[in-house]
């Protein structure tokens, strides 16, 4: 077997068919999915994904990890849902582990946010190791904002990018900044980091201006500037809730 892609999921009935069919060239598809009540697992099966269910959530990255020991190709293609393997990439990525140059290989993402594709603020391109042989590489154990970590052999680039559907529309943008800025404050407390409203308000004002300004998201007009104050909020948030848990952890006894 050649090439697995594996894909980690709860609730993404809107995305997991779009998803599977982007990458119908791969021999097999292994999706871990985290108690999904939205018919989630029931489409993926339709569509001939070997689907591993769990009760638990360990986080993204030991999550990611369960469905690549799931694997069996020799080759592994990690995606979330909201991602789509583009005919131009494609090619690239069957060239890539027929020729063997790399252990591993990052590719460009292009993402979309509330309806428009972000090419500044530092969104693109978002290179990222997606692509690597099994055995060669694992997950880091994050929370949140995991990574694959290249253990063994060199990494190489794709040129096509894939496509990230990342923010939909308003509400969604708001689900997860509350979502991604819990599990970073956590994790940043977990590491020993600790913070207060001052610190909260430079991380949002610092966030803005390196999306906004340094990073140029201006040039993606109204759309950039969503951009950098999302980003703002989700910073802002972040720490403020790391000064939350840095009070708590102080005044429990």
């Amino acid at each position: 077997m050649k090439l697995s892609v594996i894909i980690i999921t709860k609730n993404e009935a809107a995305n997991i068919q779009a998803c599977l069919d982007s990458v119908r060239f791969a021999n097999e598809w292994i999706i871990v999915d985290s108690s999904s009540t939205d018919g989630t697992v029931e489409i993926a099966r339709a569509a001939g994904a070997k689907v591993i269910q769990t009760s638990d959530w360990p986080g993204f990255g030991p999550q990611k990890n369960r469905a690549l020991d799931a694997a069996q190709g020799e080759w592994v293609l990690s995606l979330d849902a909201d991602e789509r393997i583009t005919d131009a990439l494609r090619e690239e990525i069957l060239a890539a582990i027929a020729q063997v140059e790399h252990a591993a290989y990052a590719i460009p993402r292009l993402s979309s946010f509330c309806g428009h594709f972000i090419r500044h603020a530092g969104w693109y391109p978002d290179y990222i190791v997606r692509l690597f042989r099994r055995g060669a590489a694992r997950f880091s154990d994050s929370l949140v904002h995991e990574s694959i970590v290249v253990q063994r052999g060199t990494t190489g680039r794709l040129k096509a990018h894939m496509l990230h559907y990342s923010y939909l529309d308003d509400e969604s943008v708001l689900r997860k900044l509350d979502h991604y800025s819990t599990l970073g404050a956590r994790q940043a407390f977990a590491a020993g980091k600790r913070g207060g409203l001052g610190k909260a308000v430079l991380h949002g004002v610092s966030a803005f201006l390196r999306s906004y300004v340094f990073k140029r998201g201006f040039l993606d007009g109204g759309a950039g500037l969503m951009v950098a104050i999302s980003a703002a909020e989700s910073s802002y948030h972040k720490y403020l809730k790391l000064a939350l848990l840095t009070q708590a952890g102080r005044t429990r006894p």
